[in-house]
């Protein structure tokens, strides 16, 4: 065991010099962020802060409406997973186990969306958004997103292994197919539903040029738009913009660190049989 750890050590110490060359934006962030402004602004540039310094955290709470963006964010956010699963559910129900003439040919047109650039579509979205006075609102952020192609896809994939006999057995008990929804198909794709929910989740948190298109009041902007805003304020401030983007950054981490395992076991499911 010693012998096979020993020679592993270059390959273990190759995977450690990656790590923390993807790590360094991250800890380089939370660094600065509590970092005092004579720190931030020394040269040569300090790596660690020589103490905890949480003002840069209350200045930009007083210097922007942080708590609204992050609110708005948490909004937008839990509205859009909660309707890519409604919707995604339904239609990879239909599309595993409902038998319709042309099945094959609706389901490669969803899948066939999944080319189409999102740029392609932001004019025509934009066009129906302000048509139907749906600017500066949560449904004109939410809205577009609550549909997916590769929700569907993903939630069909895990529906499909499914064993027939027990959906087979629910119809001869006399289950419908709400029933069957409801009461097999959901309860046995949680890990599915978990990954869909954490990806969409973090997709939408990061969201930047859809909210910048259609808010204009600060009372609706999201939390990347807002935290632009810091850039001018206090001349620049290093460490008070990468105070708010610390802050920015929090809700994603605890969720991608709380679903991790939940995100790696649906996006593997099915991949090795047995």
């Amino acid at each position: 065991m010693i012998i096979r750890t020993i020679k592993h050590l270059p390959l273990y110490a190759a995977l450690a010099v990656c790590a923390l060359a993807v790590l360094y934006p991250m800890i380089y962030t939370f660094s600065y962020a509590l970092m005092t402004p004579s720190e931030a602004q020394a040269y040569p540039p300090n790596i660690l802060p020589s103490g905890i310094y949480l003002k840069n955290f209350s200045d930009v709470l007083n210097l922007v409406p942080i708590d609204r963006f992050l609110l708005n964010s948490f909004i937008v956010s839990i509205a859009v997973v909660a309707g890519q699963l409604i919707t995604s559910s339904l239609a990879a129900y239909a599309f595993a186990f409902i038998p319709f003439r042309g099945k094959s040919l609706v389901f490669s047109l969803f899948l066939s969306t999944m080319m189409i650039p999102w740029e392609v579509t932001i004019i025509p979205n934009y066009i129906t958004i302000r048509t139907w006075g749906w600017m500066d609102s949560y449904a004109g952020l939410t809205v577009p997103f609550m549909a997916s192609a590769f929700g569907i896809f993903l939630l069909r994939q895990h529906f499909l292994q499914l064993p027939r006999e027990l959906l087979e057995a629910a119809r001869i008990d006399g289950c419908g197919h709400f029933r069957i929804f409801a009461g097999i198909v959901l309860p046995t794709a949680r890990p599915a539903l978990a990954t869909l929910a954490v990806y969409q989740f973090l997709n939408t948190w990061n969201m930047y040029f859809w909210p910048l298109l259609i808010t204009n009041r600060d009372t609706m902007r999201t939390v990347q738009i807002g935290i632009s805003m810091l850039k001018w304020e206090e001349a620049m401030s290093h460490n008070l913009v990468l105070g708010g983007v610390t802050l920015v950054l929090l809700p994603s981490l605890l969720t991608l660190v709380f679903g991790l395992k939940q995100l790696v076991r649906g996006i593997t499911a099915g991949a090795v049989k047995g």
